[in-house]
């Protein structure tokens, strides 16, 4: 059974974000001054440059990209802005002319990106995810059970929260959590946000969500009042970016815990990430030099987490978005990506499956990277307490300074992508379908991976006894490493490779309609090579592949 907490702040009034919530509107026009203040520091005298710059990019934004979403005056206004710039230009009160015209941009952005919070809103949708889930966790009928789906408590047993669990729990009352995942799936954000609230019994955290999912008006009414900000990938001119990491910061100086994905956007490969995206970071340290310069003794943690399912629903699309990205001339579609929609086959496994999901804790740190003790003091490599303040004095004197504090993102950033890979937790749905790849692929030592996945489903064998004798010992090396703490393993995969195997190929992607392996007739098949591959590769990085091969290449030599 899994472990469920109770609840650190029972009541939701007592929530950092619904408190947020109630005073949206003067956190609005706090936010409005302090990215206009940064703006007219940073373009002193050239307001006319990023108004330009700004009025031009969004221009064509809605004539290329135009979405529902988007504001029925959104044509007209730009319009309208470029023409009151050319005039303000020409006016012997210019600054202050264009600083208007800042302040309504600013503000306009600033009422798209901040959300809400509704306690009403969120209590329904805590038992609507909870419906939802057990329809993804459980069988719809099972045997011994006396509700269609499951009950509550069944599905709380299939969401796995593990790792530094209690140390992140404590945090709440020293200081701002920020936790930083991994991103493979549309799910992520509900899934996580269901976890923390019902299984490790945290306070709603405000998350980004893509502006694009506010087209349809059901998920776009309660996202405006759960605390998702919304982002819009399709803006990239500064005064929208200022806005974006404005929010970031300062939601974070008001002690608003926050979920970032610091990969900024879904893998598209399967694997996890090898790179991150430091403007979110870099708004994190921002954060805590802003409350270090007023004073303020309060801390903000950032909690790195690891996500683990045994399948993701877009893996399909995700692997070709993949490879045609990263194959470019090489690339071929797949003649075997049948669209998964709602076919008989794929509601006769959404109705019949159960499935999984692990959020695994890693330690949580300070913005600079360093490990926490159990007060929320900063200890640096050799266990000694650190002063964060030290960090942000230059001269001196505590100040700003964009050169220095880029290096700590990428610091901290650096930090994080060792978190993930240490605290990942291999699974046997991942752990077999990175063994049978390597296996496949090293049958075909001639062609790259490219050539490789042009190959036809059916071209893909391979005998049983040879798979289990080389799964069994790949695991004996795999145990060494967690036994020096240098990875961990799944409950199961300490057992028989026979049980792996069975369970693993129960659950790898279980609601895909094509089998992603399967044994018939003695020997292990798939119905599609590019899934294989996709899952396969959430166990890249670790350098397991020389690892494997050096097993295969003995047991072909009889050794």
């Amino acid at each position: 059974m899994s472990h469920r907490y109770p609840h650190i702040y029972p009541e939701i009034t007592d929530w950092p974000i619904w408190k947020f919530g109630q005073s949206r509107k003067e956190f609005i026009d706090e936010l409005n001054q302090i990215v206009f203040n940064h703006l007219v520091e940073k373009y002193e005298g050239r307001l006319d440059e990023i108004l330009n710059k700004t009025i031009y990019l969004e221009k064509l934004r809605v004539k290329n990209t135009p979405w529902k979403v988007d504001p029925s005056d959104d044509k007209t206004l730009w319009n309208s802005l470029n023409n009151e710039v050319t005039d303000a230009i020409n006016r012997s009160d210019k600054d202050d002319a264009l600083g208007e015209i800042l302040k309504r941009i600013i503000n306009r952005y600033n009422e798209e990106i901040v959300g809400g919070f509704k306690k009403k809103t969120f209590k329904f949708a805590r038992g609507f995810l909870a419906i939802f889930f057990k329809r993804i966790f459980n069988r719809f009928s099972e045997k011994g059970k006396r509700f269609w789906w499951g009950s509550k408590n069944n599905l709380l047993d299939r969401i796995h929260v593990e790792g530094h669990v209690d140390e992140t729990r404590a945090l709440f009352e020293k200081g701002t959590v920020v936790i930083v995942p991994t991103h493979f799936s549309n799910l992520d954000s509900i899934m996580i946000g269901y976890a923390l609230d019902s299984v490790a019994g945290m306070p709603a955290f405000s998350y980004g969500a893509g502006l694009n999912l506010y087209d349809a008006e059901i998920p776009a009414y309660f996202m405006n009042r759960l605390g998702a900000y919304r982002v819009d990938r399709r803006k990239k001119n500064p005064i929208y970016l200022e806005c974006l990491t404005s929010m970031a910061s300062y939601s974070l100086n008001k002690g608003v815990n926050n979920i970032f994905f610091p990969g900024g956007t879904r893998s598209r490969s399967g694997a996890m990430e090898e790179k991150l995206k430091l403007g979110l970071l870099g708004s994190v340290i921002d954060a805590q030099r802003e409350l270090i310069l007023s004073g303020s003794k309060q801390k903000i943690f950032v909690v790195p987490v690891v996500l683990g399912y045994h399948f993701v629903f877009e893996a399909k699309s995700l692997i070709e978005q993949h490879l045609r990205e990263s194959g470019r001339e090489k690339y071929t579609k797949s003649k075997e990506n049948r669209t998964e929609g709602f076919s008989f086959a794929f509601l006769k496994k959404f109705f019949t499956e159960k499935s999984e999901f692990y959020l695994s804790f890693g330690e949580p740190m300070d913005v600079l990277g360093n490990l926490i003790d159990s007060d929320g003091v900063s200890m640096d490599k050799h266990c000694r307490p650190v002063d964060l303040q030290d960090y942000f004095i230059l001269d001196g004197e505590l100040s700003e300074n964009n050169q220095r504090e880029s290096v700590y993102a990428k610091l901290l950033g650096t930090k994080v992508l060792e978190s993930y890979f240490s605290n990942n937790l291999i699974l046997s749905s991942h752990l077999v379908a990175f063994t049978a790849f390597n296996l496949f692929k090293s049958k075909h030592p001639s062609l790259d991976i490219f050539a490789l996945l042009r190959m036809l489903s059916y071209e893909f064998t391979l005998n049983t006894d040879e798979f289990r004798s080389i799964l069994t010992a790949f695991l004996v090396r795999l145990k060494e490493k967690e036994s020096k703490g240098e990875i961990r393993l799944q409950p199961i995969l300490h057992g028989s490779a026979d049980e792996i195997i069975s369970e693993a190929l129960d659950v790898l992607g279980v609601y895909h309609t094509q089998s992603v392996l399967y044994i018939k007739d003695e020997m292990i098949l798939t119905q599609n090579i590019r899934l294989l591959y996709y899952y396969h590769n959430r166990l890249e990085g670790y350098s397991f592949d020389k690892l494997l091969d050096g097993i295969i290449i003995n047991k072909q030599k009889g050794l």
